[in-house]
């Protein structure tokens, strides 16, 4: 079909809003390609350029040929309420598929059945969705006109975001004709993504890659070790920045973190991540500026779309370059210029690590699983094989969904179940998972050349992205001062001291229950633990560190953990208060807790009795990778010396809590014998997951 340029740029007007836009470079180009049907297309634009327009318009005009619908795969349907909304106004009907809307999706294939939806939105995932891939796609499969492919550097596991079921894209596209209509979209693509991405493709993929250069983007880095540094100094220099922006954080535990330490400095922000159930509300609430600051993981990234942001800083360093220029390029779309601050400090490089490191199973996490499986021919359910073998909840998952993605597959779900197929795992899967960690690991180190730099900054991430740097124009706004102030830091570190975490007790034993206790089930409220406490996060920036030097270096807890401890029960209050204080035992560091609980209970003025004992010396609970593993670990191995027992709730004291499974036990042990309520107390909590 022909491209009408004039039907175009109205649909462009009414989408944006704006009378006399006009199309960006290469924009009408791209839509002209796909609505041409000149064949497969990638488009590389920097964020802000537009993606959204050329496939909702492009699909407007298919549509108002007689063409059937679009197809659009996308990981950011939560993050797309403004592109779709613009779609609207040009009268595009979008309609979406995904886990948030189960209500609206019998409406949703009923307007598809009748053509009346024009771009169907759906997230990868729902690719590997039996019911979507049995229900839905073969009814307009044969219609569609368009497939359109959203953050496609997704596909490619070089990429520094690869989604495992994009995958499933790969084997879509090879079925596909040469000729269907097919357009990728993209903001972040180096030359190894980009080549990659013509092998999965097909054939002759053009390509329409646009500069990639921010000048209103005024970017440094700024090297402050501590964590109470970095808090100083954002709260010393927010105020005098204009408008509003990001704080992105490596973590969910550093967002939460951040965000509380700068409402109680006075400023209006809040965190994000993708544990946020309001995370339309607040992403509205920055869009208006009734917020500073949305202090955010990765989860508010790819998708968002604030034209007039005006600052994004950095808590800590992302782990490569096209991760960082994707999150700063939010900052200064539309405006003439916009601050990108990279702060960095020591704990960054063991964040990326961990994430560089889990990113594909070992192989002694796949033969735990398919060793499980092969003892099983009828399948195993997940929690099943959580109680068969020392892996993490996560890592099955990760595990069973990255070996059920490979083609052809050596698991494949049955039911609920998921059993072994007759095919073995391919070498090449371990060929690329080593490809990918050595990979990841040069990306971190790239990411340190940055961070180490004085000039040259926007330069740097352009060649990085193999686009061309040799005009950079530069904002007239001048570098944000790197000094912090002594109070301030000595403020920070008052806050990240007084932080504690509540430890929830557990009220279900695990599955088959604990056979050497006799126990299972539902546990009774009067055989519970109460809500305890736990000073500090294990390693964390306040006073994780030194449960951590006590425990591994000096063999003891200092005093000053001691007075910590004291003063956060007493501000705890719990009530009833404990009468006594007794603690968890340890075969192999059996002074270390016994001499801390000690001194705590004379700092609290309250006797202490060791009134639980070892019975058998089991694996550390460390090293046990589940909970159900966690728990088994403890059936049997506790007692109670019934003579050692006082009167009145009790303290229980311990220098970790993990999954919660000792202090269930130990509790249930002593309300057994008749003690009253037990208020578990830890020093560090090592279970609270920092999480994206």
């Amino acid at each position: 079909m022909s491209y009408n340029a004039q039907r175009a740029l109205e649909l462009l007007r009414r989408g944006s809003g704006i009378p006399d836009a006009q199309f960006r470079e290469d924009q009408s180009e791209a839509i002209r390609h796909v609505v041409e049907g000149r064949g497969r297309l990638l488009v590389i634009q920097k964020t802000g350029w537009g993606k959204s327009f050329v496939y909702f318009i492009a699909t407007r005009l298919l549509r108002d040929s007689g063409a059937g619908p679009a197809l659009l795969v996308s990981p950011l349907l939560s993050l797309m309420r403004n592109q779709i909304a613009a779609a609207e106004r040009m009268g595009v009907q979008a309609v979406t598929i995904n886990s948030a809307n189960t209500a609206e999706w019998e409406v949703v294939e009923e307007r598809l059945r009748n053509d009346e939806v024009d771009i169907l939105l759906i997230s990868p995932e729902r690719l590997s969705n039996e019911d979507f891939r049995e229900n839905v796609l073969p009814g307009i499969a044969g219609r569609l006109s368009l497939l359109v492919v959203d953050e496609a550097y997704c596909i490619s596991d070089w990429g520094h975001d690869f989604r495992p079921d994009y995958r499933l894209i790969e084997r879509i596209s090879s079925s596909l004709p040469q000729n269907f209509r097919l357009l990728a979209t993209t903001a972040t693509a180096n030359d190894r993504v980009t080549n990659d991405l013509e092998q999965i493709l097909g054939p002759r993929l053009h390509v329409l890659r646009g500069d990639l250069h921010r000048p209103s983007l005024v970017l440094q880095t700024i090297r402050l070790p501590t964590q109470a540094e970095r808090l100083a100094w954002i709260a010393d220099r927010l105020a005098a920045i204009p408008g509003s922006g990001i704080i992105y954080t490596l973590t969910v535990r550093d967002a939460n973190r951040v965000a509380e330490w700068l409402r109680n400095r006075g400023f209006e922000v809040q965190a994000y991540s993708s544990r946020s159930d309001d995370r339309e509300e607040l992403e509205e609430r920055l869009l208006e500026n009734r917020v500073k600051a949305l202090v955010a993981t990765t989860a508010l990234g790819m998708g968002f779309d604030k034209p007039d942001l005006a600052f994004v800083i950095h808590y800590q360093t992302p782990g490569s370059v096209i991760a960082y220029y994707q999150q700063v390029g939010r900052a200064g779309r539309a405006i003439d210029a916009a601050y990108g601050v990279l702060l960095s400090g020591t704990e960054d490089t063991d964040i990326t690590d961990y994430f560089i490191h889990s990113a594909f199973p070992t192989v002694d996490e796949v033969d735990s699983v398919t060793g499980a499986l092969e003892d099983e021919p009828e399948g195993l359910t997940v929690p099943q094989l959580l109680h068969r073998v020392n892996v993490s909840r996560t890592r099955i998952a990760q595990t069973i969904k990255l070996l059920s993605l490979e083609s052809p597959a050596p698991i494949a779900k049955v039911g609920t179940k998921w059993q072994l197929t007759p095919v073995r795992l391919s070498d090449e899967f371990w060929d690329r998972a080593r490809r990918l960690t050595a990979l990841r690991v040069e990306e971190q180190r790239q990411m340190q050349e940055y961070v180490a730099l004085d000039s040259g900054y926007m330069e740097f991430l352009i060649r990085a992205l193999d686009g061309r740097s040799e005009a950079t124009d530069h904002s007239h706004l001048g570098a944000l001062p790197e000094t912090v102030s002594n109070e301030t830091i000595r403020d920070a570190v008052r806050f990240l001291r007084r932080t504690s975490v509540d430890i929830q007790p557990r009220l279900q034993w695990p599955p088959g229950g604990l056979p050497t206790y006799g126990i299972s089930g539902r546990i009774p409220v009067e055989s519970r633990a109460e809500i305890g406490k736990a000073l500090c996060i294990w390693g964390d920036a306040g006073w994780g560190g030194l449960v951590r030097i006590g425990k591994y270096m000096d063999g003891r807890f200092p005093d000053e953990l001691v007075a910590a401890s004291a003063e956060l029960i007493r501000k705890w209050n719990p009530q009833p208060g404990p009468a006594w204080v007794t603690c968890i035992p340890s075969s192999r560091h059996p002074s270390l807790v016994p001499d801390f609980a000690r001194q705590l209970a004379y700092a609290l003025g309250l006797p202490f009795s060791a009134s639980l004992v070892t019975t058998e010396q089991r694996p550390e609970q460390k090293d046990m990778a589940n909970s159900s593993q966690q728990a088994l670990n403890l059936d049997g191995s506790l007692g109670v010396i019934a003579d050692e027992l006082m009167q009145g709730p009790v303290l229980l004291v311990d220098d970790m809590v993990d999954s919660r499974w000792t202090f269930t036990v130990a509790s249930w042990l002593l309300r057994g014998h008749g003690c009253q309520e037990v208020w578990p107390f830890a020093l560090a909590d090592a279970g609270t997951s920092g999480g994206r």
